[in-house]
């Protein structure tokens, strides 16, 4: 249909005109009459063979035909291409502006497809392999019989974009077509275009431009999927707008499948439209659809059901959500009414069997006769049949196609059932066949006929069926794959024999038989089509007025067979057709019928019910009679009743407080457990999380577009006092910096997100917590969505949340907080299932594992309050309401359910209004439970002296028919004038709340708020607020309700389109904390305020079992706790849970809590003749009361009547032990015959108030429920779990397979989301549908965590205080303790006039310092326990230097500080930062096993042979040593020389010796060094080698040999000074050779502690010299600052040790103030191991060894030097080093604590050996038990001990002094010292007999001498002539506590003659 031919109208006028009048047509909703010329231009929809054989369309088809014989070659005319425009692209697949077109290119980018437009593939000769993709006007395109398109063209170039090209002569020009012939239409425009589960364009079906020819074309290859459309919109279903019949249409012309996509762009159109298989816009979603008239009719069109095509794309899951089933097996889920088309894992031609907007999508053809649907069948059978196609072929449709809804479901299931499972497929099981299609048809007859008549059918009952039938079919085949590996040749299975086709009517027929006419079988001759004639036929006649499902069968084909079951019960149907409605097309029906005044025949109907008429008109003459006065039967609330008074008079109420704010234990664990998650994914070697680099904590929470929502969380935020916590404000918050943490997702939060990502870029040093409360909500995913681009809101959380921005940056970790956590646990979730974090459940084994005064109240709680063993139940539903939605159901059967539910439901509340009020002839109209809440409403504000009451929540989920309930209920308010006792408040999530200014006084009075502009905004603010809350919304978004919340009314919920996700959402409306510190068994209380006062008779027992969903192990009481409950009593079938009519006990005792004055309820109810015997009334009720102790007392009878002589009681059971009278008293109608006695003191409770907020603290909110939700959550399933369990988990996911499990009531909230995670996928609507092939672990994001708990319980106090604790420990991170001690021994500081005096020297002068004398005394405080070391004769003043400490206190009474982390610090392996990544070899260039290791040789006269060393050397690190030349053997390291001058090199190697610190060990100096070059060398030991390499592996090792695994700290530095010296020798030849002086090579090496962590420096201001002022400061410095300081210092290889002082925050300004010291240096030294060649370390010590070889050094006549104005602080770190060593028992059994005394013992003795070293005991021994040698030398400082070449420690009460026996040594005068005692250790032959005679001993003195052995301890005797001065006794010998092999040390003691 080219727009070129000869003669055709050209004027753009009558186009235009042409085109407006087409448009009419289409909307029109009558073919009649057709528009002007419309025959001209519309093809005719019948084949009329009167056509003349000129005609156009005839010629066109000829062309069609002969298209496919031509040949190329000789084209039939031709055709001349106009010249392309001047610089234009003309290649071929590419359009005239140089875009490219081809499919092949284009296939996955984003197309934006306008609406009305359809993408298809056009064929280029020039490129017979490629299509080219066009946008085209479906107006122009044909339905698949070739017919219905418009003539002439519109179309879009989709690659640069031009828009309006109305002739395709003109277009085919614009994309290249390049053709020799015509351009036509349907020679060139070939296929539909499709978006395949991957969201890429591929090619779809032919475009039938004829019916014949696509006839038998379509190809079971082509997929579909409609991965671009959302849930909400894309579902199947049937007319938005259902319209009467129409007259004028031809109900026997047979019609195909209309063409994808509505006939028009009216929303009421019901067209089988299919948006996904057509990459266009979907008609719901049309901007012009919602704008569009809703009055305009639609024009009927025909609905086409696809023929054998294959199993449908999407996984259709269930019949009905409402509908209950006594099968075991899922529930139907929403997912069947949500997302209809999309995909899943069968490769499937779409169905085209839903009517209705968005139902079909192919066009597809039908097989056989079309079938024509009756006229007024909808008006007859009072219902739409829902036809559900089954096996085979299905016929056509046509006539009144708008009373017949046709669904893929069950094809579906079916066909899903054929599929075998992925577990036995792995297993080779392909011989195991599926069930058969007979034997399948047959189950679902079986099935069906045992549903009750108010059953709903449900898809996962019939796969469990299947799946059940298949596996006992297949057991011994199952079991053998499971058991065995698979079989070349598995056996043959042996089956019963099959169900043949032949069988299969009879036998159908035979079960259906036995239903009495429930089930109706149908048989078929030829076709379907006949059977679905007889079944209309039978449906117009009303012989199937008692049959709810027709199931036809049609076997003749060969061996196949063809069925469909048609649900024809009018209770089914309607469930099932509303449920293949998406919300948002409920939505659209509802405000239809709103709109366009359907509803009003409602309103007519409850008119002519009335008696007296019209209930306005009744309402209108009460309001003239009580005009002027409140209505008599509310007066204020009771005056005589005793009040509390405050100090200003005004009443208060004892029951009223304010919750007190605080997190409970539940929350403070929940935030550790997250905290714990945090810290996890930072230890992970991953490095995703560096918390070590962040110094603060910020955070964002994102909400849903809720007011209230948003309003309450900024209110938790403010008040948390999480913002101060977090240093991001200071006192005072106001509310609007709160506001600045709460984000709302509307469409004004891309600018703030994208502010909050600016900010986290800015701030890397700051640890952004971005959390996603309500998580589960909007779930679109903005990439597969076609919507996304054009509408910002659709996709919103998918497009900030999970960009890339938030994905990458390394400071935010995303927190999902929800609680209905499934849709995020499917297999493509981004969230690991390790950081999935539960609320935790509240007992193990009946231990209750957190003290709480609150218990929860949750779902299980609620459905646990139904079981027998409970008053009455807390979930209801109300049977009388139910019965007159049925009945007006089928009545209107036109009108949606929800809006007859909705008026009934306005109608009873109305009602029960007018009768408390005054018109007590409405009880008749309203329910009885309906009355029970509106009396208790208005009666509970007169039971407190404040007026407090209680809230009703009436939860409406359709915005327009929340409105019009609220205002008919706020017009039958002021009618009755009402207005002040209770307020009805509108709640929607997009808009506050409206509180009258009487009602904010109240609540402003209670709550003690004085601002004047104070307006409450969350519902929390609305507590002790009599009103009914009418909660609209199709979800709730996390709105939290008050304490005074008594009904949950959710009659009203959208109970045809329920998941599990939305069943829970509203019932966790309800959701309640109930005291606990009260038992409700303890106590009287009069409960006359409600009818169910006492229905709990344990709440404080009932507590939710944790997240284990809502439904799992636990939720039983048998398993909560040791309180067991106890039954309550009752006679009647009033204890049944199904009885929702015990309620009706309201209707008495309301005012009973007024003692003093008559029941003013009751005036009012009561028939006129009762009135005088009202008086006498009361205290026979209370008297009544009285008796049961407090119980509830609860009389069943008819609404206004008294109660019937055999109405029974229920009477919960207390624990008074008064017993209760006999219910043959009690239940007389006066009560006056009751004549117990009852104890007094109940007379005084009930004087007391009964404010509905005390009882708000003990009772959980009473839900009122459709019946079937009800049954849905009473009937539990196989798993004993609640069938709800069962359902789709959420309406974005599918279940993976029909083969699945059930949930387990003993399953975990873990083990709940790995089976979600198992067993759902996403849809290709939800966000997380392109994230990854399954099987992947890597595509977890590393820093997102999942939260989920029960509604209600607290997660955001929880993650408030998360925040608060992760951001406490940021800061510990960034802190450390430090050592923080003063100076020791201070007083005892050598006076002498020689100190350095030139206070402003930078560097030591070498002349000042020799003159110096050397400071002998320790001051590190590390050394309080140690022995003081005397230099001279001295009267120590202080004598007891205090007690030793205990060994176990020496760690814990060290004094430390907590310390910022400077940037200078040194860290450990818990620190990752980018900039010293490649330093800790963590760097993509650097492999971890790229070192290797090298054997260092050198001989060692100490150690008296050759030792072997081995230096792990990474790759990074050989330039530090030198290698030989061939072979790479490791010959030396390199030394600097000392003149060179640089500032970027550290010239001292760096020795760190360290134990057991692999973790915690500071060895990372990159941030000290500042970057700068230097050589570290870890000393460790052979055996903790391979775990110090993997933490440290580009670290030089330098591993110790293995005799000394078990030495200590002195064999490391012994080692490293003789290795070191012997490499300086080395290097001093290597250099010699290169011209070096021996002396030029740098003699220095720095030995430095694991623990130093930062270096400072002291500022020293000196006004001058010699002045007073002085004033210094002190900084953190790197220690390359300090290391070049000392290294330039002049003369610098004079020195042989240098050091600096420990960091004290008491450091004392004389101690700086003198630059340097000669005295002791510890920590952190640097040694010239030149100069000490000859002095040694003493490798066999474990303490003090520094202190020996200080004192060896100065007695070397060498020089010390400590620069005092650098210090280093040193961490406190708790594991390793000294502490390393344990002293254990060698016989493993000895449980005995080993004490220091038993280090030593007799030789030969039988004494427990120790498994220590045996200097180690040695030394600890002397430590504390020295005195036992040296009695005389305790607290006796003048008389030291004297101590000959060694230091050891002997405790803090000895003194000793250090004399040297090497020749010109310099040693202290001790000429004139006498002392107390001689130690000689291993003694050498330094020491002589001479030597010690020049030394004089106290009388009694004592000796010790200590050698390697027995032999050796008597020679040395006899060399030194001991015993010429010394008593020895054999006694006296003794032995450290070693087995001969540890080779134990010697002692021999004696006594100064």
């Amino acid at each position: 249909m080219g727009n070129s031919y000869a003669g055709q109208l050209k004027s753009t006028r009558f186009e235009e005109v042409l085109h407006n009048s087409i448009e009419a047509s289409l909307r029109s909703n009558t073919l009649v009459p057709r528009p002007i010329f419309s025959q001209l231009y519309l093809e005719a929809e019948q084949q009329l063979s009167s056509l003349e054989g000129g005609s156009r369309a005839d010629n066109e088809e000829e062309e069609e035909d002969g298209e496919g014989g031509l040949e190329p070659s000789s084209p039939p005319n031709a055709y001349q291409l106009p010249p392309p425009p001047e610089g234009c692209c003309t290649t071929d697949g590419f359009c005239q502006a140089g875009k490219d077109l081809r499919l092949v290119s284009i296939s996955s980018e984003p197309i934006e497809v306008p609406a009305g437009f359809l993408l298809v593939g056009a064929k280029s000769p020039s490129l017979p392999d490629h299509l080219l993709v066009c946008a085209v006007d479906k107006r122009f395109l044909p339905d698949d019989n070739g017919h219905n398109a418009l003539l002439g063209f519109s179309g879009n170039c989709v690659g640069c974009g031009k828009k309006g090209f109305c002739y395709f002569t003109e277009f085919s020009n614009h994309i290249n077509l390049k053709l020799t012939t015509q351009p036509k239409k349907q020679k060139h425009l070939k296929y539909y275009l499709v978006r395949n589960a991957q969201g890429a364009l591929t090619k779809g079906p032919l475009i039938c431009w004829k019916g014949s020819e696509f006839r038998g074309r379509q190809n079971s290859t082509n997929t579909c999927s409609s991965s671009l459309f959302p849930p909400l919109e894309s579902s199947g279903s049937l007319a938005a707008f259902p319209t009467e019949p129409v007259p004028g249409t031809n109900p026997s012309v047979p019609v195909g499948a209309q063409q994808a996509g509505p006939a028009s762009d009216h929303p009421s159109v019901t067209t089988a439209t299919g948006p996904a298989v057509f990459n266009g816009k979907d008609s719901p979603k049309h901007p012009q659809l919602v704008k569009s008239s809703l009055s305009a009719l639609p024009r009927p069109s025909a609905l086409g059901i696809l023929p054998n095509s294959g199993p449908p794309k999407k996984r259709h899951k269930g019949w009905s959500p409402e509908s209950k089933s006594t099968t075991d097996g899922g529930f139907i889920q929403g997912g069947g009414n949500r997302a209809k088309h999309e995909g899943t894992s069968i490769p499937c031609v779409p169905q085209a069997g839903l009517v209705g907007p968005a139902s079909v999508t192919f066009p597809v053809v039908a097989s056989g006769e079309p079938v024509s649907v009756p006229d007024n069948l909808l008006k007859i059978c009072k219902a739409k049949p829902v036809i559900f196609k089954g096996h085979g072929n299905f016929p056509y449709l046509c006539g009144n196609l708008n009373d017949v809804v046709v669904s893929p479901l069950l094809y579906t299931c079916y066909q899903n059932s054929q599929s075998l499972a992925r577990a036995y497929e792995q297993h080779g099981a392909s011989t195991m066949q599926p069930i058969s299609e007979e034997t399948q048809l047959l189950l679902t007859v079986y099935y069906l006929v045992q549903l009750a008549a108010d059953q709903v059918p449900l898809m996962e009952d019939l796969e469990q069926i299947f799946l059940r039938s298949w596996r006992e079919s297949h057991l011994t085949e199952i079991r053998q794959y499971q058991q065995a590996p698979p079989q070349p040749f598995p056996p043959a299975t042996s089956t019963a024999a099959p169900v043949t086709s032949a069988q299969l009517p009879w036998l159908a027929g035979l079960a259906a038989s036995s239903c009495n006419d429930s089930v109706h079988v149908i048989e078929c001759a030829y076709s379907l089509a006949e059977g679905l004639s007889e079944m209309f036929r039978l449906l117009i006649e009303g012989k199937l007025s008692k049959t709810n499902y027709v199931v036809i069968i049609c076997a003749c084909r060969n061996a196949a067979i063809d069925s469909c079951i048609a649900v024809t019960g009018k209770y089914q149907a309607r469930i099932l057709s509303e449920s293949l409605l998406s919300p948002a097309e409920y939505q659209r029906e509802v405000h239809y019928e709103l709109v366009t005044g359907k509803v009003d025949s409602l309103g007519t109907f409850f008119s002519s019910l009335c008696p007296e008429g019209d209930i306005d008109i009744l309402l209108d003459k009460f309001h003239q009679e009580n005009q002027g006065h409140v209505s008599s039967s509310f007066t204020a609330s009771s005056t005589k009743k005793t009040a509390v008074l405050d100090a200003s008079g005004v009443p208060v109420c004892t029951s009223y407080h304010q919750e007190p704010r605080g997190v409970r234990p539940f929350q403070l664990a929940v935030a550790q457990k997250l905290l714990s998650h945090v810290c996890s994914i930072a230890d992970s070697s991953t490095q995703n999380l560096d918390l070590g680099s962040f110094e603060k904590v910020d955070f964002l929470i994102c909400i849903p577009p809720s007011e209230v929502t948003y309003q309450q969380t900024v209110f938790h935020v403010w008040h948390s006092g999480v913002l101060l916590e977090l240093g991001l404000e200071k006192e005072p918050v106001t509310k609007q910096r709160a506001e600045q943490h709460v984000l709302k997702l509307d469409t004004e939060a891309q600018a703030r997100f994208k502010a909050f990502l600016q900010n986290s870029f800015q701030n890397p040093h700051t640890l952004f917590v971005l959390i996603h409360d309500h998580a589960h909500w909007d779930l679109v995913s903005a990439v597969h969505n076609i919507y996304s681009q054009s509408d910002p809101s659709v996709g919103l959380v998918d497009r900030l949340l999970n960009c890339r921005e938030v994905k990458e940056a390394p400071n935010i970790v995303t927190l999902h907080v929800t609680s209905f956590p499934y849709a995020l646990q499917t297999q493509h979730t981004l969230i690991s299932p390790y950081n999935e974090i539960h609320w935790p459940i509240s007992f193990s084994n009946g231990v209750d594992l957190y003290h709480e005064s609150k218990k929860y109240f949750g779902l299980s709680e609620f459905i646990d309050s139904t079981l027998s063993g409970h008053s009455l139940p807390l979930l209801r539903y109300d049977s009388s309401f139910e019965a007159m939605v049925t009945a007006l159901g089928k009545r209107f059967p036109r009108l949606h359910s929800a809006v007859i539910r909705t008026f009934v439901l306005v109608q009873h509340y109305a009602a029960a209004m007018m009768a408390v009020s005054g018109l007590p002839q409405m009880k008749n109209h309203t329910s009885v439970e309906t009355l029970e809440i509106t009396q208790n409403l208005l009666n509970s504000p007169k039971q407190c002296p404040c007026g407090h009451g209680l809230m009703v929540l009436l939860r409406v989920p359709c915005s327009p028919l929340a409105a019009v309930a609220y205002e008919r209920l706020a017009h039958v308010r002021a009618r009755l004038a009402l207005e002040e006792h209770f307020e009805i408040i509108l709640g929607h999530p997009s808009s506050g709340i409206t509180v009258g200014k009487h009602f904010v006084k109240q609540l402003k009075m209670w709550q003690k708020i004085e601002d004047a502009e104070w307006r409450p905004q969350t519902y929390l603010e609305l507590e002790g607020l009599p009103c009914i809350l009418i909660f609209s919304g199709m979800d709730p978004h996390g709105e939290s309700l008050p304490r005074s919340l008594r009904y949950c009314d959710l009659r009203l919920i959208n109970s045809s389109c329920l998941v599990r996700t939305a069943l829970e959402q509203e019932l966790g409306l309800a959701a309640y904390f109930v005291s606990n510190d009260i038992p409700l068994e303890k106590g009287p209380k009069n409960e006359a305020l409600e009818s169910d006062g006492e229905k709990l008779s344990s709440t404080d027992e009932d507590e939710e079992a944790g997240t284990e969903g809502c439904f799992e192990a636990g939720s039983t009481s048998e398993q909560r706790g040791p309180v067991k409950r106890e039954r309550s009593h009752s006679h009647d079938s009033a204890s049944s849970s199904l009885s929702s009519r015990a309620s009706g006990s309201v209707l008495y005792g309301e005012s009973l809590a007024q003692p003093s004055g008559p029941p003013q309820g009751e005036l009012t109810r009561s028939p006129p003749s009762c009135g005088p015997a009202e008086e006498g009334r009361a205290p026979g009720e209370i008297q009544r009361l009285r008796v049961s102790q407090g119980s509830t007392v609860i009389s069943r009878h008819s609404p206004g009547l008294v109660p019937q002589p055999d109405s029974s009681l229920r009477t919960g059971r207390r624990s008074l032990q008064v017993p209760a009278a006999p219910s043959s008293q009690l239940s007389s109608s006066s009560g006056s015959s009751s004549t117990c006695a009852v104890p007094t003191a109940n007379v005084l409770v009930l004087q007391a108030s009964q404010c509905s907020m005390a009882k708000a603290c003990r009772q959980p909110p009473i839900v009122f429920l459709p019946k079937l939700v009800y049954d849905m959550l009473l009937s539990t399933d196989s798993s004993g779990l609640p069938k709800s369990a069962s359902l789709l988990p959420s309406p974005s996911v599918m279940w993976t397979s029909s083969f699945r499990p059930l949930l387990s009531k003993m399953m975990t909230s873990t083990e709940q989301s790995l089976y979600y995670r198992q067993w759902t996928v996403p849809r290709p609507s939800h966000m997380d549908y392109g994230n990854r092939a399954e099987g992947r672990v890597d595509s977890f994001h590393p820093r997102r965590l999942l939260l989920s708990g029960p509604p209600q319980i607290g997660k955001t106090g929880a993650y408030l205080q998360f925040l608060s604790i992760l951001s406490r420990m940021l800061i510990r991170l960034t802190e450390v303790d430090v050592y923080d001690e003063e100076e020791i021994n201070t007083s005892f500081r050598e006076e002498s006039e020689w100190r350095y005096l030139q206070l402003a020297d930078p560097w030591p002068d070498l002349e000042l310092f020799q003159k110096m004398p050397f400071d002998y005394i320790i001051h590190d405080p590390k050394y309080e326990d140690a022995s003081l070391i005397c230099s001279h004769p001295q009267t120590i003043k202080s004598e007891d230097r205090g007690m030793s400490r205990k060994p176990e206190d020496l760690y814990v009474r060290r004094q430390t500080a907590r310390m910022r982390l400077s940037k200078y610090a040194a860290y450990n392996t818990y620190h990752h930062c980018e900039q010293c990544q490649q330093y800790m070899g963590f760097h993509p260039h650097y492999q971890l096993s790229e070192s290797t290791l090298h054997v260092f040789a050198f001989s060692c006269s100490m150690l008296g042979e050759e030792v072997q060393l081995h230096f792990i050397i990474p790759k990074s690190k050989e330039h530090h040593f030198v290698f030989s030349q061939p072979g790479g053997q490791l010959e030396s390291m390199r030394l600097p020389l000392v003149t060179d001058k640089s500032h970027e090199h550290i010239k001292s190697p760096t020795f760190t010796p360290t134990t057991g610190r692999h973790e915690h060990g500071l060895f990372n100096l990159y941030h000290a060094m500042d970057g700068a070059n230097h050589l570290h060398v870890l000393v460790v030991k052979e055996y903790e080698m391979a775990i110090y390499k993997k933490y440290w592996p580009n670290h030089i090792m330098l591993v110790l040999p293995s005799i000394f695994n078990s030495a200590g700290v002195g064999a490391a530095h012994f080692l490293i000074k003789e290795l070191c010296y012997h490499n300086l020798e080395l290097e001093r030849n290597r250099q010699e050779e290169l011209g070096v002086k021996p002396q030029d090579v740098w003699p220095f090496i720095v030995i430095a502690d694991d623990s130093c962590v930062m270096w400072n420096v002291a500022d020293v201001d000196c006004a001058g010299e010699r002045s007073r002022e002085f004033s210094w400061s002190e900084r953190n410095v790197s220690l390359k600052y300090i290391m070049l300081h000392i290294e330039a210092s002049p003369n610098i290889t004079h020195y042989a040790l240098l050091g600096m002082r420990k960091w004290a925050s008491k450091t004392r300004g004389r101690e700086v103030q003198e630059p340097f010291s000669r005295c002791h240096v510890h920590d952190f030294i640097i040694l010239n191991v030149d100069l000490t060649q000859n002095v040694q370390y003493n490798q066999n010590r474990f303490t003090c060894d520094d202190v020996d070889f200080n004192l060896r050094v100065h007695s070397a006549g060498l020089l010390l030097c400590r620069f005092n104005r650098f210090s280093v602080m040193k961490k406190q770190i708790a594991v390793g080093g000294h502490r390393s060593f344990h002293i254990t028992s060698k016989v493993s059994d000895s449980s005995v604590a080993i004490v220091p005394s038993q280090y030593i013992c007799a030789p030969d003795s039988k004494h427990t050996f120790l498994a220590a070293p045996a200097q180690l005991l040695l030394e600890k021994f002397l430590q504390y038990h020295s005195h036992r040698f040296f009695p005389l030398s305790l607290k006796n400082h003048s008389h030291p001990v004297l101590s000959v070449d060694c230091y050891l420690n002997l405790g803090p009460q000895i003194s000793v002094c250090y004399v040297s026996s090497r020749p010109h040594s310099l040693n202290i005068s001790c000429s004139d010292m006498v002392f107390s005692g001689l130690l000689l250790y291993l003694c050498d032959s330094f020491v002589g007999a001479s030597f010690l005679k020049k030394f004089h001993f106290l009388k009694g003195a004592t000796l010790c001498v200590i050698c390697q052995d027995r032999n050796s301890l008597r020679q040395t005797v006899v060399r030194l002539e001991l015993e010429d001065e010394w008593q020895f006794r054999l006694r006296d010998e003794f032995q450290t506590a070693n087995a001969k092999e540890d080779r134990p040390l010697f002692f021999l003691t004696a006594r100064h003659i």
